[in-house]
């Protein structure tokens, strides 16, 4: 049995960014890919406004919890490391070992959005809009086939 090649994406909390980004990747590419996300300083639960913007598109992430990079590295065969915040991106390690490739694809952190309940939501959506967009386009034409 092949195994499907990993792909993980990698942010400073793992709460919002790197966990919507996950749950798109199992939604749209599960048959494909196994997908992970992890951070360099996991919070202590996904933040439950990215739980409610991804159950408006269908996506269940209740369930994920963040994770600390170590869990992975150099124990899950990565194919791809996507890295969605600066932060992460500074202090990843620059070759994941194994990864045909590291991406980055910097994302405004939603967490940090200073407003009223309905603005920080609004700003969940958009960045989760934007996570959405770039995965469904690199699946489309980057992704390595299968």
């Amino acid at each position: 049995m092949t195994r499907k090649p990993g792909i993980i994406v990698l942010c400073t909390g793992n709460s919002c960014r790197s966990q919507m980004a996950e749950g798109f990747l199992r939604h749209y590419a599960g048959d494909r890919f196994a997908a992970y996300s992890a951070g360099t300083e996991p919070a202590e639960r996904v933040h439950p406004l990215s739980q409610i913007v991804m159950k408006e598109k269908g996506i269940d992430i209740s369930d994920q919890v963040p994770k600390t990079v170590g869990e992975f590295l150099g124990k899950v065969p990565i194919h791809s490391a996507i890295i969605v915040c600066d932060g992460a991106n500074q202090t990843c390690p620059a070759v994941w070992p194994g990864a045909y490739e590291r991406l980055f694809w910097p994302f405004e952190d939603p967490a940090s959005f200073q407003g009223s309940e309905a603005e920080k939501l609004q700003k969940f959506r958009e960045i989760r809009d934007l996570i959405e967009a770039r995965i469904v386009d690199w699946l489309e034409t980057e992704a390595p086939p299968v």
